[in-house]
């Protein structure tokens, strides 16, 4: 045992050894000095045990030193294999170029920053002759690649990618000068041409120009200290909305976020403070929070009560839906025209849309999770001449405007203010049309969490014993007093409701996913997260037109996910640890 331990203690030593020739940047390079010096394995593990994977969501770490972390080399090396790879897949890139953007994302102790990185990999691909569009300011970005149709990388590009910077390790001989990179000729600054029409995209989205101009509804905006503020405040004036009162703690960036304990608004209501004090200090009625990237929103609208009630993602995607079709709809009175409209969510998000089509005669898509499939779907839609108004993850995502092909944060903002404005001049509440929305379309009560485990064996042995639970390959027939009435599993590519037993969706041993509907109408997704320790559940109940009893589904639902819980997660058992607010 002794002679493997130190064997694993020596190839760390010699990654760190490695790092040490080849790494320039002065903080890095003293904390793995340091690191070796102390001969902590330890510590070394840490930093040198695993390089990050190049996903289909590009990299996924914390900022810090070794191959482990995003820093100035990882970043070099994978750039290096990124322009290999595309070199590969495109005879004409270097009349083609890369577009790189950069948020307000830094880390001091490491010397690491969003504009570093993105001036290193600009630096890469102009070393080799690849012309370079980088944004010259801070904007909505996320660390993620998008291909040649606009849309998220999907498999197998991940995958081709990882190889490439496998053997590109070494940095080449200018990747440490990117101040080569200003008198490049080969450098532009797309800022003022893509914010420009952006802007104009996004007006075709705009339907009630006269009513913004005139509504005393008032918004508080925050953008939790990222890069949102400047561009929903650009965003309202486009639709001649009056800006809305940004939140002054949290409106400039700051890597940091001083003012809250996790940066996301998904987490509920503890990042909204701020902006709930703001909010009954000038008025507003309602809040829109943007992420720190600007990809996500969240909606708060305050109550007769005085509370203030938070909009979940499936709820606003409802709203988001309901009021994109409408829109539609109004301006196109052409009947033959639906059979080319299409709307997709995720299938861990609400089914609203689909019980929205099915009544106005409209096309409805399901994706696997996360809008690199939503993305790439609606390319391939418009390709055929489709019309795709909207997109939606529960995840607080949404696309509502067809010019970008990802969720989108700036644009659903707007689009959120103007729908409630409409609403305004017809006495409604946002919270009065989700109302008036699942009364036409039948209720859709949903619920979702999840559990932390820490453990892979202990996750594998769990969907292990859901694939075995009733004996060899059989999963279950009921989980407490709920039948089940169907079963999709998405490692495997089962599916008991095809007629083949072979699922439609893509499938992925890689990860676990597994979605049994109950002979109730609810239905549970159960996964594995692909960035964090989680194991996570949606559940949902849906209900047809005219059942407006609305707390005893809310019950049902309770009861069900209760038992999903007891049954199918075991977390005694399993000791996994609840999700805490």
């Amino acid at each position: 045992m002794a002679a493997r331990g130190s064997a694993g203690d020596a190839a760390l030593r010699r990654a760190a050894e490695q790092w040490l020739l080849w790494d320039k940047n002065p903080k890095t390079y003293a904390i793995v000095k340091q690191l070796l010096a102390e001969g902590n394995a330890g510590e070394l593990q840490k930093y040198f045990g695993s390089r990050m994977e190049f996903g289909t969501a590009g990299l996924r770490a914390a900022m810090g030193a070794g191959i482990s972390h995003m820093n100035d080399l990882t970043i070099i090396q994978t750039t290096q294999g990124f322009c290999r790879y595309l070199e590969k897949n495109f005879s004409d890139l270097k009349k083609r170029g890369v577009v790189i953007g950069f948020d307000a994302r830094a880390h001091l102790s490491s010397g690491g920053s969003s504009k570093r990185f993105a001036r290193l990999a600009a630096n890469t691909f102009i070393s080799q002759g690849v012309p370079v569009y980088l944004f010259s300011d801070i904007i909505p970005t996320p660390f993620v690649v998008y291909w040649e149709n606009g849309a998220q990388i999907i498999s197998p590009h991940d995958k081709g990618i990882s190889q490439a910077i496998e053997e590109n390790q070494e940095p080449w001989p200018q990747a440490w000068e990117d101040k080569l990179i200003d008198s490049s000729p080969l450098l532009h600054d797309p800022y003022a041409m893509v914010n420009k029409e952006y802007f104009k995209d996004i007006q075709k989205q705009c339907f009630y120009r006269n009513i913004n101009k005139e509504t005393n509804l008032k918004f508080v905006h925050t953008s939790v200290h990222g890069v949102g503020h400047k561009f929903v405040q650009l965003a309202f004036k486009a639709f001649d909305l009056s800006p809305p009162f940004a939140v002054p703690e949290q409106k400039d960036p700051d890597p940091d976020f001083p003012t809250v304990k996790y940066p996301n608004p998904e987490e509920g209501k503890g990042v909204l403070t701020l902006s709930f004090a703001l909010a009954e200090k000038d008025g507003a009625r309602i809040i829109l929070a943007n992420d720190p990237d600007a990809d996500r929103l969240a909606v708060a609208e305050k109550q007769d009560s005085g509370e203030w009630k938070v909009f979940s993602g499936n709820e606003l995607g409802a709203l988001l839906g309901w009021w994109i079709f409408t829109c539609w709809k109004n301006n196109n009175r052409d009947t033959h025209a639906i059979k080319d409209v299409y709307m997709l969510s995720s299938t861990v998000s609400s089914k609203i849309l689909r019980a929205i089509a099915l009544k106005e005669g409209f096309h409805f898509e399901e994706t696997l999770t996360g809008f690199k499939w939503m993305g790439n779907r609606a390319k391939q839609l418009m390709d055929q001449g489709k019309a795709v108004l909207f997109a939606f993850e529960e995840a607080i995502g949404y696309m509502c405007c067809p010019a970008v092909l990802d969720k989108d944060g700036v644009s659903a903002a707007v689009i959120t203010a103007e729908m409630a404005s409409f609403l305004a001049t017809r006495n409604l509440s946002l919270t009065e049309q989700l109302k008036a929305v699942y009364d036409e379309y039948g209720f859709h009560i949903t619920k979702a969490s999840y559990f932390i485990c820490h453990d892979p064996k202990v996750i594998q042995q769990l969907f292990d014993n859901l694939r075995n639970f009733d004996g060899k390959n059989t999963y279950p027939k009921s989980c407490g007093r709920f039948k089940v009435s169907g079963i999709r599993d998405l490692t495997t590519g089962y599916d008991s409701s095809q007629p083949d037993q072979k699922a439609i969706l893509p499938t992925s041993k890689s990860s676990q996913m597994i979605t049994f509907t109950f002979a109730n109408g609810g239905v549970a997704t159960m996964r594995t997260s692909g960035t964090e320790p989680k194991i996570k559940y949606y559940s949902e109940l849906c209900a047809p037109p005219g059942n407006s009893d609305v707390e005893q589904l809310k019950k049902e639902l309770d009861e069900l996910v209760n038992a999903l819980e007891k049954h199918f997660f075991q977390p005694e058992k399993n000791k996994l640890q609840r999700k805490t607010e």
